[in-house]
């Protein structure tokens, strides 16, 4: 392919038309409509603007194929990053539906410190396959800083049709949950085993719900490829910026932990006091928020 069938793919793959691009590299449509009829050729800082703009290398696309060289996943990161989107998610979701079985199981009449080596156990199963998928999440950025934007329009836009679906159910099940419950004790008395039953549907719904919730956000980060290549090569300050997040949100969420764990072998409130997971979830959103490096640009 020449520069010009290459900046035609590009173009089109991104959805954009000449006007948009020409507004976007701040030149006119005209000249856009040259480069494509390869009746003339931008000047090089032009050229490297749109190497960035569609996160492809100069050399391709002055001469080789873009379009071939987007055309296989060659790293597997759809691959990986399902993966990595379903462990997360079910594992977030299970720490919730384990304190939900904690109270089912209480519920039979199973005394109070066999549940709670049960919610334990379940809390000890999903932390280990969160820091272990969060592990393989850094050595695959590391083995592959750079990915080629593969993902066509189509794609994107197949998603955001799943993703509106995901998001709306999500928050759909929590409204529900929350009247279900209501009308679950307008009818019957808030004493056991009653209320323990209906905790833990509300929690298992719940769980549910949250599972929904996290993978369609893992996974719309998967189609953001342009961010993805951003977060592994950052400028000095943007690391700074991420590496004092990454550490607020760890110690945010191993004093969560422990204090969860403090209050059930304190208190016996293993059934209650989940909702700290979920205070400490929005704090660390929050930190994020305040301190990203790329705020202004996103």
């Amino acid at each position: 392919m020449a520069f010009s069938d290459n900046l035609q793919f590009l173009r089109a793959r991104q959805g954009q038309t000449q006007e948009q691009l020409a507004e976007i590299l701040e030149v006119s449509r005209q000249s856009v409509s040259k480069w494509e009829s390869a009746q003339s050729y931008p000047e090089m800082d032009t050229i490297l603007r749109i190497c960035d703009l569609y996160q492809v290398d100069l050399d391709t696309l002055l001469r080789g194929s873009v379009e071939d060289s987007m055309v296989e996943d060659t790293a597997q990161y759809d691959k990986f990053m399902n993966r990595f989107a379903r462990r997360m998610a079910f594992s977030i979701g299970g720490i919730i539906a384990g304190v939900g079985l904690c109270g089912l199981l209480e519920a039979k009449g199973v005394d109070e410190y066999r549940s709670a080596a049960v919610l334990l156990l379940v809390i000890a199963v999903c932390v280990v396959v969160m820091v272990v998928s969060g592990l393989q999440n850094d050595n695959f950025r590391k083995a592959h800083p750079v990915i080629p934007d593969f993902y066509t329009q189509q794609e994107r836009q197949d998603f955001r049709q799943k993703f509106i679906w995901f998001i709306a159910g999500g928050v759909g099940a929590i409204l529900f949950d929350v009247a279900l419950l209501l009308l679950f004790f307008s009818r019957f008395p808030e004493e056991e085993p009653f209320e323990s039953y209906a905790i833990s549907v509300f929690l298992l719904i719940v769980a549910g719900a949250v599972t929904a919730l996290v993978y369609a956000g893992i996974q719309e980060e998967k189609y953001k490829i342009n961010k993805y290549n951003r977060d592994n090569s950052p400028t000095p300050e943007a690391q700074k910026r991420l590496n004092l997040i990454g550490t607020i949100c760890g110690v945010i969420m191993t004093l969560t932990a422990a204090l969860y764990v403090g209050l059930g072998l304190a208190l016996g409130l293993w059934r209650t006091a989940w909702w700290v997971f979920a205070v400490a979830g929005i704090l660390c959103a929050v930190v994020y928020i305040v301190l990203n490096p790329y705020k202004d640009d996103d």
